[in-house]
């Protein structure tokens, strides 16, 4: 069996462990007696049971027909700011909705943080190396059309003080008795992109403009109802 059919193998195993009994009742143990391997084998492959399952997480959002069609968008002001809208409706999402495994999920990353931070390092990585190039690339966009100033030197950071907030101002949400109710939540969506687009830049016109304007047909077909 060549190394990337018995990683695949392992990933299918590992899926099945974790789906049945969550993060923390999965052990590396478990899910080589599933592969039918060795644990010495699974860990050539996968160090830590965090990596097993950071790589999980990354080829489910890889798999995403969602965040492709995202990722396709040419960088712009507009792609931009739909990729701000995106990420707080996603989190938003996690929030309202009763996705118990997702919200366990930003809990372990949150838990992490807390703990070694090895789970933690290994999907912020992820999501840098996926996300990160389209981001920077718009807002270097956005500052060459005249609609965001530059903000620091390092504008991955930006991404970095964006994703943060909205995976905060989640969590504070996820209890069944909210840590804190903000005020006009049907309004919060919108009040969250303002407040960070402004943060990484954009003035306030380009803030007004982009945010309510309607897709364009070509990138209405590029993203799904829900998430235009």
């Amino acid at each position: 069996m060549t190394s990337d059919l018995r990683r695949q193998l392992i990933l299918s195993a590992a899926k099945r462990c974790f789906a049945r009994h969550g993060f923390a009742g999965t052990t590396t143990k478990s899910v080589a007696a599933a592969a039918a391997i060795s644990e010495g084998l699974l860990f050539k492959h996968f160090p830590t049971k965090s990596a097993l399952y950071a790589e999980i997480l990354s080829e489910e959002c890889e798999a995403d027909p969602a965040l492709h069609r995202l990722l396709e968008l040419e960088p712009s002001t507009q792609t931009l700011v739909v990729l701000i809208r995106e990420t707080v409706r996603h989190f938003q999402g996690v929030a309202e909705a009763p996705d118990q495994q997702e919200a366990q999920r930003l809990r372990l990353m949150i838990t992490s943080h807390l703990d070694d931070g090895e789970f933690a390092r290994l999907i912020y990585g992820k999501i840098g190396d996926l996300i990160g190039p389209i981001f920077t690339a718009s807002l270097e966009r956005a500052v060459e059309a005249g609609d965001a100033a530059r903000v620091g030197r390092g504008p991955l950071n930006l991404f970095w003080f964006a994703h943060h907030t909205v995976l905060l101002a989640t969590l504070t949400r996820l209890p069944s008795v909210p840590c804190l109710r903000y005020g006009n939540p049907a309004g919060l969506e919108r009040q969250l992109c303002e407040f960070i687009l402004r943060g990484i830049g954009l003035n306030e016109a380009a803030v007004v403009s982009h945010l309510d304007r309607a897709l364009s047909p070509a990138q209405g077909q590029k993203l799904n109802a829900e998430g235009a």
